[in-house]
């Protein structure tokens, strides 16, 4: 009789041990589903960093960049917080083996991006080695499209070379304001005449694209007409802003499917009565997405710059960018520094699309958009 029980005892436990456990798989199943959509959102995530070396730089940075919460990478050459020229270039050997080592800890490639127009922004110089460039106003004053040519040969070759991948260039803004601190007062467009931006701005793109160069035209609707920096606070086009500066975009995406295009952070009541152009989807939305008919990637400004950081909470930010179509949203943690700002950044973008604010439908268009992108390198 005591055998028998005993046997029906083990029995018993061998079938209560193969009943399903629910509430673990739903834990598993949730906390995978929560893993996924993160690493979604941090595709749409690209930062700056310190350090010349892959050991110098922050152990906590990298580790974001080993979860999957860092989509892209951008590298300057002068710490706008030290006010010393100690960021991330120093040589060309040494940029080359910061970029592999960093592009070695993430689980997708990432986007490497670099603001190197030429001239005044130009953050491959020549006292760290590099070859000498010259500007967009150099350029399109010269007119000639071999001389153009040939330094963006130069340029793309040189980035190719490094590993970079997303240049935020070519400047296609029209120079409707010679005194603009940031555009025509610094070189930075071709010419006041539209035609004249496409022309050269083409040949950029065509040069980079032939090197698997991300262009990234710049600053969308238009920045070449402001009469302030955006860097500092806001900037209102309003009264100076024409239609014809859209031309220069709507050409070159037309011909060019496999540009990007970065948002201004310039408020245009024109367009929209009450929100900067990376937060408007009246302008990324209506104009760029509707009127243009762009259905590439789209960059925001650095989005630590006066003109949104100053006027908006960073939920708000991305929020409104999200929603207004951004698909990468830059932190150059150079203006300030903030190098956990990536998973930071994460972190509120999954709570927004928890509290129903932002659709998953709307992460994963911008997920494929920009994995679309990276098939291409």
């Amino acid at each position: 009789m005591k055998s028998y029980l005993i046997f029906s005892f083990l029995i018993c436990l061998m079938a209560c041990s193969n009943e399903p456990q629910p509430v673990t798989v739903a834990v598993a199943s949730t906390s995978n589903d929560e893993q996924h959509l993160k690493e979604q959102i941090g595709q749409m995530i690209l930062a700056g960093f310190r350090g010349f070396s892959i050991d110098e730089v922050n152990p906590a940075f990298i580790k974001q960049i080993e979860q999957g919460y860092i989509g892209g990478i951008i590298l300057f050459d002068y710490d706008v917080v030290k006010k010393k020229a100690e960021r991330n270039i120093k040589s060309p050997e040494q940029v080359k083996n910061l970029i592999t080592a960093m592009q070695s800890k993430a689980p997708k490639p990432m986007f490497i991006a670099v603001d190197q127009e030429g001239g005044r922004v130009n953050r491959l110089k020549t006292k760290y080695g590099f070859p000498a460039s010259v500007s967009a106003e150099y350029l399109g004053k010269l007119d000639n499209l071999d001389s153009t040519r040939m330094y963006a040969l130069q340029s793309a070759h040189n980035l190719k070379q490094l590993g970079f991948n997303v240049n935020f260039a070519p400047v296609v803004d029209v120079d409707l304001n010679p005194d603009n601190p940031v555009i025509g007062g610094i070189e930075r467009s071709y010419s006041a005449d539209p035609d004249q931006v496409i022309k050269h701005a083409k040949v950029v793109v065509e040069v980079q694209d032939s090197f698997g160069i991300i262009s990234t035209l710049k600053h969308f609707p238009g920045h070449g007409s402001a009469a302030a920096d955006s860097h500092k606070g806001v900037v209102d086009i309003t009264n100076y802003w024409t239609e014809k500066e859209l031309q220069p975009f709507k050409a070159i995406s037309d011909v060019a499917p496999s540009v990007a295009i970065m948002t201004a952070h310039v408020v245009n009541h024109k367009l929209d009565a009450e929100y900067p152009a990376t937060m408007s989807k009246l302008i990324i939305g209506n104009v760029l997405r509707g009127d243009l008919g762009f259905t590439g990637l789209v960059f925001s400004d650095d989005l630590q710059m006066g003109a949104v950081n100053d006027m908006y909470s960073f939920e708000t930010i991305l929020e409104r960018a999200i929603l207004a179509g951004v698909d990468v949203l830059v932190m150059g943690n150079n203006l300030e520094l903030e190098e956990l700002g990536p998973q930071r950044a994460v972190n509120i973008i999954y709570d927004l699309v928890q509290n129903g604010k932002i659709s998953r439908e709307r992460i994963q268009t911008s997920y494929d958009r920009i994995m679309k992108y990276k098939q291409s390198f």
